[in-house]
């Protein structure tokens, strides 16, 4: 399993560093609004480097360096119309300022809410969660955020499962489609391996567009 894993690495010291970055609440250069915006963004659906990474870069541009927007407490009042030019989906605004509003609650730095937060959550009670509770907010998106605050595990979106189960099915083992099960089951492979249950959900998101890894913030 080890090296048909290894197999899928294309460049495992920039995985490896963007990994780091993740645990240790330091993408978008540890800026804690961007990375709520990623996950809102991300939460529905669309193309990551195409579309979510740009548009993270266009409100940072307009709001965020220009100072109008600088702390969770300012994002959770922002008037989402103002980025309407920039992003539309209502519920991607919504779920993003009652996160930020939640977090704004644990600390006032930034990064020190996102992580108290994430080192208090769990997968298993995560429908009772206050972030897990806000409408708009499933399992991939949850898990995405506590990836973002630090815990080493796996979102199971559909490209994740899809590259995973590909290697489970090679190793000759069954695929699992189930999204809890997904999760215990990467987090079980990392352990297995030797590799971070993140580095396994990061590396799926390149194995098409190897390229990207030098784009990811």
């Amino acid at each position: 399993m080890l090296e048909l894993i290894k197999s899928y690495f294309s460049d495992y010291d920039s995985l490896k560093e963007i990994a780091e970055r993740c645990l240790n609440t330091e993408r978008w250069n540890g800026n804690v609004l961007l990375m709520l915006l990623d996950v809102a963004i991300t939460s529905v659906g669309v193309n990551y480097f195409q579309v979510v990474v740009p548009k993270v870069r266009e409100f940072e541009e307009e709001f965020v360096k220009i100072g109008k927007v600088n702390s969770l407490s300012d994002l959770a009042n922002f008037n989402y119309e103002e980025a309407f030019h920039i992003w539309r989906n209502v519920r991607s605004w919504q779920v993003l300022k009652e996160i930020a509003g939640y977090l704004s609650t644990l600390s006032d730095n930034d990064r020190e809410a996102l992580k108290t937060w994430a080192k208090g959550s769990s997968l298993s009670s995560w429908k009772s969660d206050p972030i897990g509770k806000i409408k708009g907010v499933g399992l991939i998106t949850y898990q995405y955020l506590r990836m973002m605050g630090g815990i080493d595990t796996v979102m199971p979106d559909k490209i994740v499962k899809r590259v995973i189960n590909e290697i489970l099915i090679k190793a000759g083992e069954k695929p699992v489609y189930d999204d809890m099960e997904f999760i215990h089951t990467v987090e079980a492979l990392a352990k297995q391996t030797g590799y971070k249950a993140v580095e396994l959900c990061f590396m799926t998101w390149f194995v098409n567009n190897p390229e990207r890894i030098y784009q990811m913030p």
